[in-house]
Parts: C-alpha cells; structure tokens; sequence
C-alpha cells in the first residue's frame, strides 16, 4: 500500500467525523488535525480521502435502492397474492 492510501485510511481512521465528500473542506480539516508542509502532499491526501468518503456515499445509496426493489418486490408479491380470483376463472 503506497504512502497516501496508508496515511488517508489512518485519517480516516481516527477523525472520520470530520472529513466529507469536499475537498476544500476536507483540505482545511486536514491542517486541523495534523501537520502536512507539502502542498502536494495535502492535495493527494485531501484527493484521496475524498475520493473514499464519495465512495463510501454511493455504496450507502446503491444499498437503500436495493433495499428500496426488495420491499418494493415484496408488496407486489403481496398485492398479486391478495387480489381475488376473478369468478370466470374460478368456475
């Protein structure tokens, strides 16, 4: 794992709460919670960690929309089971 990822996912780690999916902001919250003289340096870290955070929102978002067909499925699957049978069909 190169330099970046390692020091990204230990910010990650220990100050999640305040990075998000900005990078200017997440730029600032880096000079709050460490030393970083390199701009450069601050740049691929504040890259990287929110390139994880808009990551992690969309895997958060494609699991409600799942979770959203599935019970979406199932009331269907209800309703179908639910409906009468028409008399025609029945005689």
């Amino acid at each position: 794992m190169n330099r970046i990822k390692r020091l990204a996912l230990d910010l990650l780690k220990n100050h999640k709460e305040k990075f998000g999916p900005d990078f200017a902001e997440n730029k600032k919250a880096l000079e709050q919670v460490s030393i970083i003289r390199s701009k450069g340096l601050k740049n691929e870290l504040a890259g990287y960690i929110t390139k994880c955070i808009k990551r992690e929102l969309e895997d958060i978002e494609s699991e409600k929309q799942e979770l959203n067909q599935t019970v979406d499925e199932k009331q269907s699957f209800e309703a179908i089971k639910a409906e009468p049978i028409p008399e025609e069909i029945s005689n």
